[in-house]
This record gives C-alpha cells, sequence and structure tokens, in this order.
C-alpha cells in the first residue's frame, strides 16, 4: 500500500502579516493511521523541501497525542523536512492521495495545475483519493472523467462557513470552503462545527475539519485494504 500526502508550500495569511501552512494535526493524525497500517508514505508539496507548518496548530489546545508523537519522530521530521516537488510525482506510482489541510492549500494547491492534474489521474484511474478540512477547496478546479466539476452531483464536506467564522477568517480566505463546493455542484454535508464527520461518494473521501483528519485516513485504508 502506497499512498502519496500532499502539503502546501504557502506560508502567508492573506493580508493579515500572520503565518500559515498546513495544519500539524491533519498531518500527524493520517500519517500514524497509514504508518500503523503498513503503508509506505511519500510527503509532497508544490515547491518540495520542508513546507510550512501553521504555528498556530501547534499551540498547546491544538496539541495532541499524535502531534506530540510526530515531533517527538525524527524519522518523520525528517521526511517531512524533504518533501518531494508536486511535479516530479506520478499516480502510477501511488495507491491513493491524501491531502491535509490548514488554510495554506486554499492559496496555492487549489490553483495549482500539478495538483488538479494528479488528482484528476487518480480518479481516472479508480484510485481513491481523500481530503480534510480547508483541503477539499483544492478540488474547485478539479474536473471529473465527464468533463464536469469532480464534485458535482457528489456527497462531500469541508471545513463549515461557520467553522470559519468561529476562526475569524471569513474576509480573509480566498474563498470559502462550504460555499465554493456547493457553487460546482456538491451536496455539502456537515455535523456540528468541530465535530469528526466524514463522506465518502465513490472514489471521493472528504473530512470536515481537523478531527476528521484520523477517521478519514481510516476510511481510506479501508477502501484500500478491501478484497
Amino acid at each position: 500500500m502506497k499512498i502519496l500526502i500532499v502539503l502546501t508550500s504557502h506560508d502567508r495569511l492573506g493580508d493579515t502579516g500572520r503565518k500559515t501552512g498546513f495544519w500539524l494535526e491533519e498531518l500527524a493524525a493520517p500519517y500514524y493511521v497509514f504508518l500503523d497500517a503498513g503503508a509506505e508514505i511519500t510527503l509532497a508539496s508544490p515547491k518540495g523541501g520542508q513546507p510550512p507548518l501553521d504555528p498556530k496548530s501547534n499551540e498547546p489546545e491544538f496539541q495532541t497525542d499524535l502531534t506530540r508523537r510526530f515531533q517527538a519522530d525524527e524519522a518523520a521530521k525528517a521526511r517531512l523536512a524533504d518533501t518531494a516537488r508536486l511535479d516530479s510525482v506520478r499516480q502510477d506510482d501511488f495507491d491513493s492521495v491524501f491531502y491535509p489541510g490548514g488554510h495554506g492549500p486554499m492559496w496555492d494547491l487549489a490553483e495549482d495545475p500539478d495538483s488538479i492534474r494528479l488528482i484528476e489521474s487518480f480518479i481516472r484511474a479508480g484510485k481513491p483519493i481523500a481530503l480534510v478540512c480547508h483541503a477539499p477547496g483544492v478540488l474547485r478546479h478539479v474536473k471529473g472523467p465527464d468533463g464536469r466539476p469532480l464534485v458535482a452531483g457528489k456527497t462531500v464536506t469541508g471545513f463549515t462557513n461557520g467553522e470559519e467564522e468561529a476562526v475569524g477568517l471569513t474576509h480573509v480566505v480566498p474563498f470559502l470552503v462550504e460555499d465554493e463546493l456547493q457553487a460546482k455542484g456538491g451536496r455539502f454535508s456537515k455535523a456540528a462545527d468541530w465535530a469528526p464527520y466524514v463522506v465518502r461518494d465513490g472514489q471521493l473521501i472528504t473530512g470536515q475539519n481537523p478531527a476528521s483528519s484520523g477517521p478519514a485516513a481510516r476510511k481510506l485504508v479501508e477502501e484500500l485494504t478491501k478484497a
């Protein structure tokens, strides 16, 4: 089982002067779900090398047993410091791809032609893909084999408008995940703010928020290990 994890290279939170990047729990939780399932993991990002960590995600209130495990894992940190360039990875080499969130992907991966082509190639190959929190927003320009938006007619979830409002970034982000997925024809489904919630529709697995990252990864492993 070979799984590609795609992280953001974007570190600026709009015009706020604050830093952003990937959300630590959304990498750490899936990372250990995959590792503990015996998967071979490859990390990639648009620029390669060390992707930016959203500093807020490493504050005490957002740490978990798995984020602490990751921060103490020298092998994991070395792998994170040396991500492959996104334009160098090929769908053929993997069984699936997982996109962690954080606000960073809304600026770079959502518009990245390499990311768009990569996701479309996984879909054409019939392989499952998973995205959590803000990462479902990277599907905004992705087309299905029929030429329509990939999410059109599919049940999906992601970071909700209410959750974005709660963190005070509704007017900072380039778009709202919930609104954008609906605008592309997706049937947006959600649980209570901050509750873990995962939806699978065909090959597409989406998770609502950071707490959904581990469950989304487990759902992906379940799909990959079906007889």
